[in-house]
């Protein structure tokens, strides 16, 4: 008999993790705008907090807008995880369902756990669509988890949804 190598088949896992809360106190384009230096100590905490959610993704896919970059390199840094999963797409600095969907859904199936950090009102929205749950507001900091048992990017739909948010986290 000959040795088959098994086949594992994954699931996709999703976690789309909201920049931390952002200045206004700069005269800068909002894809410019830094985070407030609550926004940097709340994160940091979430991050350490949540470590066992945020710590085991294939990639992780960022906004290019300078609070979300700040926002996954923080998350990084705490969890001691590699610059290298980070990927910056241009795709995500979009605050439009219908675009932010159509980067999930094309998401190579070779990643099989994705964090994407990014923007209301398409996280928010995102969250709705793919856990078929009615979800109101993804604050600054917060994550969602989606897990889906389907295989392929393209096919995810009806994600069992866990929430992350920092108020529950750090109290």
């Amino acid at each position: 008999m000959g040795h088959q190598k098994a086949i594992t088949i994954k699931m996709k896992r999703l976690v789309l993790l909201r920049h931390a809360k952002s200045s206004w106190d700069f005269n800068v384009s909002d894809k410019d705008r830094p985070l407030t230096e609550k926004g940097i100590n709340r994160i940091t905490m979430i991050s350490v907090n949540s470590s066992s959610v945020l710590s085991g993704a294939d990639l992780i896919f960022s906004s290019p807008a300078n609070r979300a970059i700040h926002t996954a390199c923080i998350m990084i840094n705490s969890l001691g995880l590699s610059f290298n999963k980070i990927v910056l797409k241009k795709e995500l600095y979009t605050f439009e369902l219908s675009k932010l969907l159509d980067f999930i859904f094309n998401i190579s199936d070779d990643y099989n756990s994705v964090i994407c950090v990014g923007h209301n009102p398409a996280f928010t929205e995102a969250i709705s669509h793919l856990s078929k749950r009615d979800f109101i507001h993804l604050p600054t900091s917060a994550w969602a988890e989606l897990n889906f048992s389907q295989t392929k990017w393209k096919n995810i739909s009806d994600g069992k949804l866990k929430l992350g948010i920092p108020k529950e986290i750090l109290k």
